[in-house]
């Protein structure tokens, strides 16, 4: 038995009894920090939940703790996902831009495709196709480019005692055509060719368009326009394909009211007039210089002829000034892309629009850019030819028609002026 010299120990004798025997302190060595796998090096060490007396794997109820998820401690989130902000639902998946945009594209591309749809089929069903071109007989032959006859009718339909006051159309019944042009849309360029009212023409036999009765040929020499009071497009169409020999494929009128609110539903068309006139049968008043001009201005401008030492002839080359301006000016974005404008537009025209039973909204569409194409240079304007007038009509030029005709029937590009 060793005895300490303190006096202390197992089995000491001493007065004092033996004390607790003093432990050395022994400091325990740090436990290195693991990380956790799948983890970035700056998340935070995995807690197994009991530090808030939760059962490991148990998922705490929502609410207990700040963003407490299941499995994981408080405010930690699923595996894989960003920490929520504060106040947001951790268990939210961030929106998919990219089948959010695949949707709205759909979306769009449809109701476009529907929106296109539905006005070409809005649009078709206004059309008046009334002129039934089959009933023309003896036809020349078929043209490389399309010819369309433009007949512009002094028709008062649709007007009301005032708007024919406002208008200075007069109250006469019936319809009379006020100008004619044949437009030929060729790949060399468009051609757009003014026939006065007052020509010289022969009235060739017929079939009538009501009757289906035979006309013979009797000879007859008459303004151009009588063929029209006489028996409608139909023998217009027949008229002027005998006197040219050049074949018409389609035919559009539109009457003095069409014609005026067409113009007031685009705005107004911006004419440079190259010098002032009036004239009181018209209504006619312009100052020299450009200027935009309303329906009734409009309407004024094309029909005025007693202004002008040329009359018909000056009448007429206004005309093609005008449609072609109105072409330009109509097919631009501001109207084609704009609904408010576009719909009213189309409206106006079509609703007195009159044409052949084939003409489609297709051909309706090439006219209306060939006439455009002609203000921007792809094209020429012209009257035609005259050589000389007989008993007040006008007689054409028959070498440079027939030169004329065969460039239109060749799609060649055409080189005859007007006298």
């Amino acid at each position: 038995m060793n005895h300490r010299p303190d006096g202390y120990g197992r089995g000491s004798q001493g007065e004092q009894p033996e004390g607790a025997r003093v432990m050395r302190h022994v400091q325990r060595r740090p436990v290195p920090q693991q990380q956790s796998q799948g983890y970035d090096g700056d998340s935070a060490p995995y807690d197994s939940g009991y530090n808030t007396g939760q059962v490991y794997g148990t998922p705490s109820p929502r609410g207990q703790g700040q963003g407490s998820a299941p499995g994981y401690g408080p405010g930690q989130p699923p595996t894989g996902l960003p920490a929520a902000p504060p106040g947001a639902d951790p268990y939210r998946q961030p929106p998919n831009w990219r089948r959010r945009i695949k949707i709205g594209s759909l979306v769009l591309v449809v109701t476009f495709a529907a929106v296109t749809i539905g006005t070409y089929f809005w649009a078709d069903s206004k059309v008046r196709r009334e002129v039934d071109l089959s009933k023309v007989i003896e036809r020349p032959k078929e043209n490389d480019c399309t010819t369309y006859l433009i007949v512009g009718s002094d028709s008062r339909e649709g007007m009301s005692s005032a708007d024919k006051k406002r208008l200075r159309t007069g109250s006469a019944e019936g319809k009379r055509t006020d100008s004619m042009m044949i437009l030929a849309d060729c790949s060399s360029g468009a051609t757009m060719i003014s026939l006065p009212r007052d020509s010289d023409v022969e009235i060739p036999s017929f079939k009538g368009s009501e009757s289906g009765k035979l006309f013979p040929n009797q000879g007859r020499r008459v303004k151009l326009n009588a063929a029209y009071a006489e028996d409608g497009p139909e023998l217009l169409v027949r008229t002027v394909e005998h006197n040219t020999g050049l074949r018409i494929d389609h035919y559009a009128e539109i009457g003095f009211a069409g014609f005026a609110s067409i113009v007031d539903a685009i705005g107004g068309v911006e004419m440079d007039i190259p010098k002032a006139f009036k004239d009181k049968k018209s209504g006619a008043d312009f100052q020299a210089g450009k200027q935009t001009l309303d329906g009734e201005q409009a309407l004024a401008f094309v029909r005025t002829r007693y202004a002008f030492a040329e009359s018909d002839l000056a009448r007429t080359k206004n005309q093609q000034k005008f449609l072609a301006a109105l072409a330009s000016q109509t097919a631009t974005p501001s109207t084609v892309l704009n609904p408010f404008k576009l719909y009213p537009v189309m409206g106006a025209g079509l609703d007195t629009l009159i044409v052949d039973k084939d003409m489609s909204l297709w051909d309706l569409g090439q006219m209306f850019f060939a006439m455009k194409g002609i203000t921007g240079g792809d094209g020429a304007s012209m009257n035609m030819p005259i050589s000389g007038s007989r008993g007040g009509n006008l007689v054409w030029d028959k070498t440079k028609v027939q030169q004329l005709v065969k460039q239109i029937q060749n799609d060649e590009k055409v080189t005859v002026t007007s006298n």
